[in-house]
C-alpha cells in the first residue's frame, strides 16, 4: 500500500506518495494548488516521467542489438517507491533496478526522486545514478498538474524571455517535424482549450528556464523554473480544471524514429558509475 509523506513549514503543506513517488497536494493558506486527481477526468496529480518521456515509435526501442518495450512516459509513475529518508523539510524516495524493469529497460541504476521546502518554494530533484561499468541511456521529466478551479482560459503562462512560441506537431504519441504558431516575440501565453484539442502544446526550442502561471483575474502566480530541462510541454484535457506544466530532459520519438535509443532526441548518457541530478524548482 502506497505511504503518504507531508512536508510542511509556516508557508505551505506538500502531501506526496510513495506510488510514483508523486506529488500529490500542496496547499498554502489553506488553498490546494496541485490537480486534485478526479478519476473520471485524469487520475494522476503529477507524475515522474522515468525512464522515459513522452511515447516511443511502435512502444519499442533497440539497444545493444536488442529489442525492448516501453509505455508512454515509462514505468516510474506505476512504481512503488522506498521511502528512504524523511526529516524537517526533506524526504527521498528511492526506486532501484529489479529483474522487471531489466526486462524492459536492460540497466542497473538508483533512482532517488528528492522533495524540499524553503519557504514557498518546492525543489523537485530527480538524481539518477549508474550502478554499472557500462554506459546508461535515459529520460526523465516532470508532468505536474496545476489545479485551475474554474477552468484554464483565466490563466496566461508567462514567461521571462520572448519568445517565438512554434508548437511542434503531435501524430499520435509521435512528434513531427512540422510546427504551428502560437506567439510571435511575446513574453504570455493566454491559454485557451482549443490549444489541447489534439495533444499537447511541445516546444523544443525555448529561450526561457523561468516561466508563471498567472491567474489575470485574481493575479495569483505559480512560478517554474527548470535549468537543466531542454523541453516544455503544456497540457490538459477538454475543459478539465487543471493545466499540467511539464520541463522534460528526454522528448518524443520522431515519426521517422530508427528505434535506436542511443539515437533519441534529449537523451541522457551516463558512463559507468556515474550519476547525474536533474532538478527544477516550484514556487508558490
Amino acid at each position: 500500500m502506497a505511504e503518504q509523506v507531508i512536508l510542511s513549514n509556516n508557508r505551505i503543506t506538500a502531501t506526496i506518495s510513495s506510488r510514483g513517488a508523486e506529488l500529490i497536494s500542496v496547499k498554502k493558506e489553506g488553498k490546494e494548488k496541485i490537480w486534485i486527481g478526479t478519476p473520471e477526468v485524469w487520475g494522476f496529480h503529477c507524475p515522474v516521467l522515468f525512464p522515459i518521456c513522452g511515447g516511443l515509435k511502435d512502444d519499442k526501442y533497440i539497444y545493444g542489438g536488442k529489442e525492448y518495450s516501453l509505455q508512454k512516459h515509462g514505468f516510474a509513475r506505476l512504481t512503488d517507491f522506498e521511502v528512504e529518508s524523511v526529516g524537517g523539510e526533506k524526504a527521498v524516495f528511492l526506486h532501484r533496478f529489479n529483474e522487471e524493469t531489466f526486462k524492459k529497460f536492460p540497466f542497473k541504476y538508483e533512482f532517488r526522486v528528492i522533495y524540499s521546502l524553503n519557504g514557498s518554494e518546492l525543489k523537485v530533484e530527480y538524481n539518477v545514478k549508474n550502478l554499472a561499468e557500462s554506459e546508461m541511456y535515459f529520460s526523465v521529466g516532470a508532468h505536474e498538474g496545476y489545479y485551475c478551479p474554474n477552468g484554464i482560459e483565466e490563466y496566461s503562462v508567462i514567461f521571462e524571455k520572448p519568445e517565438m512560441l512554434e508548437s511542434s506537431i503531435l501524430n499520435g504519441n509521435l512528434l513531427e517535424y512540422n510546427t504551428v504558431n502560437v506567439g510571435t516575440n511575446t513574453c504570455e501565453l493566454p491559454l485557451k482549450y482549443e490549444y489541447f484539442a489534439a495533444d499537447a502544446l511541445v516546444f523544443l526550442n525555448l529561450k526561457s528556464k523561468k516561466l508563471s502561471l498567472k491567474n489575470r483575474k485574481t493575479g495569483e502566480t505559480v512560478g517554474l523554473e527548470y535549468e537543466g530541462h531542454d523541453f516544455l510541454l503544456l497540457w490538459t484535457k477538454p475543459n478539465a480544471n487543471y493545466i499540467c506544466l511539464e520541463p522534460w530532459c528526454g522528448c518524443p520519438d520522431f515519426v521517422d524514429s530508427d528505434y535506436d535509443f542511443k539515437n533519441k532526441k534529449g537523451i541522457i548518457k551516463l558512463l559507468g558509475k556515474e550519476e547525474t541530478t536533474k532538478a527544477h524548482k516550484i514556487l508558490f
